[in-house]
């Protein structure tokens, strides 16, 4: 579903001394927010909201899009991926999800780079008022304890038990589980302290915040810059060590598990296999590299390319989502047992967040380490696990723990 536009839009990109910080120029209860490194976007108010659900809803996004661009006035004095015409968006992991599918225009738009700042104010033909951004202190501190949701602890070490099985007796060959942990956020408290400590503890990761979707990923699942496409693949995870010789004893377990190398495998093969027909000549490691978190250590691979169809980063989001990462192998048949073993809707969890320009060029990562801030201030955060056939429940679930960290301590 699309909300229809009475009139086109109207955007203007120009370029403006460094602003330094981007997150301090957000809404306190509403941001809008991509940023890796000090650098990405911050958008404030909303020119257009295009809403989506389904199984057509990539597709939909991309036809819609590539409508809303068609008829806007657009001028950009900085002509580079993330100016002009941008929409920020989030995805709903499942077809059958009751979570609304988003791209949203901001009515103004704060970009930083490392070669070029920037301002791009977007109005419907006709209107004449301006947000006028201004970068305001944080409000008071607050903490959280989020706590155990729909699914427990032991649900889901009975889960995993149950897919292990499942997957011994050939149904399919790997399935990814989450668990929820819950809590709720005051009406009065300023949002961008959680994104604040996101940013700052795991700089590498793509901080975001999306329609109260909020978290901060380590995958990127495309980005597409001027043809050229590329993709971050992360599966396979171990602890950090206590100390320097066990963390490289640490990140030496995880290169050479059989478990976590055959769970990679199905990872790439299913990325590889998506981006294929719109970039025949693809490049990637022949091996998985060791990437080193504030918490964790993942088998990552990059994967490299240049689209010959002309594809936008909406269209190819259809064919690659859900990865193998946060789905399993096969793709249909571990969807299905999600819905069976998981006993809560994902909404955006592990679906597609980032941005889109009009020219197609946009950055999506996986929705990870994340958290759903509803609008009377509920909070449902998830972790997931890759399970495969020699997969240990126990230690699954300690891997969750894991993975909850991030979010779990910027709450706290």
């Amino acid at each position: 579903m699309t909300i229809p536009l009475t009139s086109s839009l109207v955007a203007q990109t120009v370029a403006i001394d460094d602003p330094r910080q981007l997150l301090p120029f957000a809404d306190q209860t509403s941001p809008l927010l991509w940023v890796r490194k000090g650098h990405g976007l911050v958008g404030l108010g909303e020119a257009l909201r295009l809403e989506f659900s389904g199984p057509d809803r990539f597709a939909s996004a991309a036809a819609a899009w590539r409508e809303v661009c068609a008829s806007a006035d657009v001028t950009d004095e900085v002509r580079r991926p993330g100016t002009g015409l941008v929409a920020f968006g989030t995805f709903a992991f499942d077809d059958e999800s009751s979570a609304t599918s988003v791209l949203i225009v901001p009515r103004t738009i704060i970009g930083r780079y490392a070669d070029a700042s920037f301002i791009t104010r977007v109005r419907l033909s006709g209107d004449i008022d301006d947000i006028e951004p201004q970068s305001t202190g944080y409000g008071p501190e607050y903490r959280i304890q989020l706590v155990p949701g729909e699914q427990s602890r032991d649900g889901y070490v009975s889960a995993a038990e149950q897919a292990i099985t499942r997957i011994q007796a050939g149904e399919l060959s790997k399935v990814v589980l989450a668990r929820d942990l819950t809590g709720h956020l005051p009406a009065e408290a300023d949002r961008r302290r959680v994104l604040h400590d996101l940013a700052l503890g795991y700089p590498d990761c793509w901080t975001y915040a999306v329609d109260g979707f909020i978290g901060s990923s380590p995958e990127t699942l495309v980005r597409v810059d001027r043809g050229a496409v590329s993709a971050r693949v992360l599966a396979g995870t171990i602890s950090r060590g206590l100390d320097a010789d066990a963390d490289r004893d640490q990140a030496l377990a995880l290169a050479t598990s059989r478990k976590d190398q055959d769970e990679h495998r199905f990872a790439v093969r299913s990325v590889l296999s998506a981006l294929r027909e719109h970039s025949p000549e693809l490049r990637s490691g022949e091996a998985p590299f060791t990437l080193k978190l504030p918490n964790l250590w993942h088998l990552a691979t990059d994967i490299e390319g240049r689209l010959s169809d002309g594809s936008s980063s909406l269209d190819l989001m259809d064919g690659l989502h859900p990865t193998a990462a946060v789905a399993g192998t096969p793709t249909r048949d571990a969807v299905a047992l999600i819905r069976e073993l998981e006993p809560f809707d994902r909404g955006r969890y592990a679906g597609p967040v980032g941005w889109v320009d009009a020219s197609g060029d946009g950055e999506w990562a996986v929705a990870l380490r994340c958290a759903q801030i509803a609008p009377d201030g509920d909070i449902t955060a998830y972790a997931g696990c890759g399970i495969v056939a020699d997969s240990d429940p126990t230690s699954e679930l300690l891997e969750t723990k894991m993975k909850f960290r991030p979010i779990v301590e910027a709450f706290a």
